[in-house]
């Protein structure tokens, strides 16, 4: 059969539908700053619209007071920040997550992608929590570049594979991918895979205490935080930033082996150590408040804990707790301490003081002399005690609620305290 010729127009007309067609079949897949129906449907989300910085906010603020702006569906770092300023955060907190985005950088520009980012008032930058990946023009940087400052490298700890690396030039758009998955870390620059590492073991912590975060004793452990950009001095450009989050796996461990002090530090000049399979604090000659704290952070947990107090017994488990320089912990006490003085309780050391304490008539479950069992559970704002199987308190609070950290053992300052503790087992909720 013979097919009619078609006019100049509707030809014109055809080939547009069929553009129009291709276009909308495929959800804008070309388009930037959009989500495609199949990622709509893996559970990715859009970071950036194109259109506004909803859902940023300067770090450790309320809005956004620059340096950034929206420019041509991108997000611009107009270049006047600095190591002091110049961060913008999201204003959802993310743990576990598939993150990309392209960017492009000015010529010798300097800029970086950071997540897990903590913000309290003492933290007046994010990098000292929040690991980063470093976004740099190195060829064309005024002055000499470490290894560990280049462009992909996970800022100060793990450089990329270099045969797999390919920058292109400033100018131009690259685009990037972290994979955070319950403490395994992945980077990628252009589609390929640079540099892979797992989060919190000893070749991560010996890399954090050695080098450039030996000072900053809260870098990297956050296991949840902001997704931050940083404008350092020079324009830069972001798009297509898409998040997809993946679940939390959980485990039962032992944090105390039995044999060393492996998976904890100690801060202040009391004692702690291991006798017969015990872990032992005791008060120094100093006669200070003393603790010692897993290296780990903790936020959602059962922890179960056998203690025996051999002398006075004044101690405490801290939950969700940072560490201050030089040998201060914050955060929230589940105390520890001779009968009549609230085992079980829970005392907030950022200031309010008790936040709950237990009943008179649960003062004699705690046995003197002998061993008790102390379990705690944390979800969220709750957290509920109990000590030789019997609740001593139970209790919602937001404040608890925002926070997270370490877990960590007290001795009380005055002297004179001596704990044996064992069987020391969390599982993470």
């Amino acid at each position: 059969m013979k097919m009619k010729r078609l006019f100049p127009i509707r030809r014109w007309l055809l080939s547009f539908a069929l553009l129009s067609f291709a276009f909308s079949g495929s959800n804008a897949q070309n388009q930037p700053n959009t989500l495609t129906d199949k990622e709509k449907s893996q559970g990715w989300q859009l970071l950036f619209d194109g259109k506004s910085l909803d859902g940023w906010r300067d770090y450790n603020g309320t809005a956004i007071t620059g340096p950034w702006m929206v420019q041509e569906g991108t997000i611009c770092a107009e270049g006047g920040g600095d190591d002091a300023n110049g961060y913008i955060v999201t204003t959802k907190q993310y743990e576990n997550f598939i993150l990309t985005w392209d960017w492009k950088i000015s010529k010798g520009g300097n800029s970086g992608m950071l997540y897990h980012v903590v913000e309290r008032p003492q933290y007046k930058v994010p990098y000292v929590t929040g690991p980063e990946y470093q976004l740099i023009d190195d060829v064309n940087w005024d002055g000499k570049l470490e290894e560990w400052q280049k462009c992909g490298v996970d800022y100060a700890m793990y450089l990329p594979d270099l045969k797999k690396q390919n920058v292109k030039p400033a100018g131009e758009w690259n685009t990037s991918k972290i994979v955070f998955d319950n403490g395994h870390v992945e980077y990628y620059m252009n589609g390929v895979k640079t540099i892979e590492f797992e989060a919190w073991t000893e070749d991560w912590f010996a890399r954090k205490n050695s080098g450039k975060w030996s000072t900053a004793p809260e870098y990297g452990l956050a296991r949840k935080g902001l997704i931050c950009l940083q404008d350092h001095g020079y324009p830069a450009w972001f798009r297509n930033v898409k998040i997809k989050e993946l679940p939390r796996k959980n485990k039962t461990e032992k944090l105390f082996n039995g044999k060393d002090l492996k998976g904890w530090e100690a801060y202040g000049s009391e004692l702690w150590y291991v006798k017969d399979g015990l872990l032992i604090c005791e008060s120094g000659p100093d006669k200070q408040y003393g603790y010692f704290a897993t290296q780990k952070y903790y936020n959602d947990f059962d922890l179960s804990v056998e203690f025996k107090q051999d002398a006075n017994g004044n101690s405490g488990v801290f939950i969700r707790s940072i560490v201050e320089p030089v040998a201060k912990v914050e955060g929230w006490q589940v105390e520890v301490a001779p009968k009549g003085n609230d085992t079980g309780g829970i005392y907030e050391s950022y200031g309010r003081g008790w936040l709950i304490q237990i009943p008179d008539e649960k003062e004699n479950i705690l046995k003197v002399g002998d061993w008790n069992k102390l379990r705690i559970k944390v979800v969220g704002d709750h957290v509920t005690t109990w000590l030789n199987g019997v609740e001593m308190v139970n209790i919602r609070d937001a404040k608890i609620g925002a926070g997270q950290g370490r877990i960590a053992l007290q001795i009380h300052d005055g002297g004179g305290i001596k704990v044996n503790w064992r069987n020391l087992i969390i599982k993470t909720l």
